[in-house]
């Protein structure tokens, strides 16, 4: 076997990528911190039970399983960072007003979420404990849209939606968790011929609202024909008032806002609104978030909460295509122990430039180097030149 192989879906971060994650890691760490939100670091590797909680079958699946060989206990290589800061919150700070905490870091999944996407995620990402309003759900979401306009990213869009409406409908049908699991599933797909032969057997107002979600996706005029489509439970009601609230406070941001009562992301993890952020130029979700008021009660302190995440390594996908040809070129200096030539380095280097020193014998061409100007001397004095050779 080739020892070099690596396996399935997971590959190393070269110098240009892994550059332009650690740039954008440290412009929206401190977007956070200016915004109040302190900085945290959960450990790559947990209790099982921990990082399972209150996040639902699929995230169990997704999380690689080890034995502890001092306690002999089952732990788990992180999946998500959400859940362990939510754990944070909960007991390692125990605040009793408002907490707002960011992360970033490193997450393995047991399989890729869809084609071409790796196993191994840089994850970065914001959370608000202790406010159950929605003023809270529209400062996490305003902060994940200056945080992508920082980033550089034009053309976001929005996907709003709540997982409220759906088990609504589910407690008012009382549904078996068998027909609960193959409805939410359906639904994920927009698979309308399964939908109608899993609610065929439903009472008819049930099942046409249930028939109806799928096809709720649009401006937020989707939510009239909503109200006079869906049951008039209060859960409901409830729900689209806070999804005409979000959609419009949006509507003022530079972002187009959707409306998908079909999206139910994360629904075994989150209780209220979510969302996804999408660029009109990229095909895969660049964002995704939502409240999740449930997940403190498994650890023993029910707190009301609603964060987002990033996926670093799909935002530095994007920066690349976006800025082709953009990176900045490095500056060659000749191996000569000048005492100029040394101060003329450092301060190219305290100004953010990187200088690569040209080391006797060294064959490699300039273009490998990353060096597009070059320090000469002239005239007693060092000076940049452009190269034009490779």
């Amino acid at each position: 076997m080739q020892n070099w192989l690596l396996p399935e879906y997971i590959e190393d971060i070269l110098p240009v990528e892994a550059g332009a994650i650690e740039s954008l890691r440290a412009r929206l760490l401190e977007c956070f911190r200016v915004h109040g939100y302190a900085l945290v670091h959960p450990p790559l590797v947990e209790y099982i039970e921990s990082l399972a909680t209150g996040t639902g079958r699929d995230m169990d699946l997704q999380t690689f399983k080890l034995i502890d060989r001092l306690s002999g206990r089952t732990m788990g290589l992180r999946a998500d960072i959400s859940p362990q800061v939510a754990r944070i919150d909960a007991h390692a700070l125990n605040r009793q007003g408002v907490a707002r905490l960011c992360y970033a870091g490193r997450v393995v999944h047991t399989t890729p979420e869809g084609l071409g996407r790796t196993r191994e995620l840089f994850q970065i990402g914001a959370e608000l404990f202790g406010h159950a309003g929605i003023e809270s759900d529209l400062e996490i979401q305003r902060l994940l849209l200056t945080g992508l306009d920082l980033a550089g990213v034009s053309s976001v869009h929005i996907d709003l939606g709540h997982v409220a409406i759906f088990r609504a409908l589910v407690r008012l049908g009382e549904f078996a968790p068998a027909l609960e699991g193959e409805l939410f599933d359906a639904l994920q797909a927009k698979d309308i011929p399964t939908l109608e032969s899993l609610t065929s057997s439903l009472q008819r107002p049930l099942r046409d609202a249930l028939l109806a979600l799928p096809t709720l996706y649009g401006d937020r005029q989707v939510l009239e024909r909503a109200r006079s489509l869906l049951p008039q439970a209060p859960e409901i009601a409830r729900a689209l008032d806070e999804l005409d609230a979000l959609s419009g406070a949006l509507a003022s941001s530079s972002c187009a806002v959707c409306i998908d009562l079909a999206e139910l992301r994360g629904y075994h993890y989150h209780s209220g609104a979510v969302f996804s952020a999408y660029a009109n130029d990229w095909r895969k979700t660049l964002a995704r978030g939502g409240r999740y008021d449930e997940i403190g009660k498994a650890f023993g302190r029910a707190r009301p909460a609603t964060g987002f995440s990033i996926d670093l390594r799909e935002l530095a996908g994007l920066m690349a295509k976006s800025h082709a040809g953009m990176i900045e070129q490095a500056v060659l200096a000749p191996h000569d122990p000048d005492p100029e030539l040394a101060r003329s380095i450092a301060e190219l280097r305290a100004a953010g430039t990187v200088v690569v020193i040209d080391l006797p014998g060294h064959q490699a061409s300039r273009g490998e180097l990353g060096c597009d100007r070059m320090l000469v001397k002239r005239d007693g004095a060092w000076q940049l030149e452009n190269l034009t050779n490779s």
